[in-house]
């Protein structure tokens, strides 16, 4: 991999973690691809994420891996655990201040399935993992 074109982002507050949102959306995860580790309060999703930021009309992936630190829980809407091969499509990952500094950090996916981690504060990390590779299609999105 190139390190001058790998991503690599980190997020302290609200406006951080729009970037890393911006640049995960239409990312693919498998549903096994998830890691919760509750004893590290760690959630790290490992996803192929589309390079929007790549030049006009190039058609990459990447592999990526976004983690957030301090997290005290995690709940799931509408993703089946057992279903580990299950693909789903990442549209935003948004924050919803609670007591401060900590809140909600919600990843939403397409189909009405969402992902809610608890987090003490906003301490996010997005790295990409491999060299792009190209793929068929932009992603497109239904009006």
């Amino acid at each position: 991999m190139d390190p001058a074109r790998a991503m690599r982002l980190l997020a302290e507050d609200a406006d951080d973690l729009e970037v890393i949102s911006a640049a995960l959306q239409d990312a693919l995860a498998r549903i096994g691809d998830i890691h919760w580790e509750p004893r590290g309060r760690r959630l790290t999703i490992a996803v192929n994420r589309f390079r929007w930021e790549a030049a006009e009309g190039a058609h990459e992936r990447v592999r990526a891996a976004v983690q957030l630190g301090g997290v005290m829980g995690v709940k799931a809407r509408n993703l089946r655990p057992e279903a580990r091969d299950a693909v789903v499509q990442l549209l935003a990952v948004t924050f919803e201040p609670g007591e401060a500094p900590g809140g909600v950090i919600t990843f939403a996916f397409a189909d009405g399935a969402d992902l809610a981690a608890q987090v003490e504060c906003i301490d996010a990390a997005l790295a990409d993992l491999s060299a792009p590779w190209t793929t068929p299609r932009t992603p497109a999105h239904g009006g």
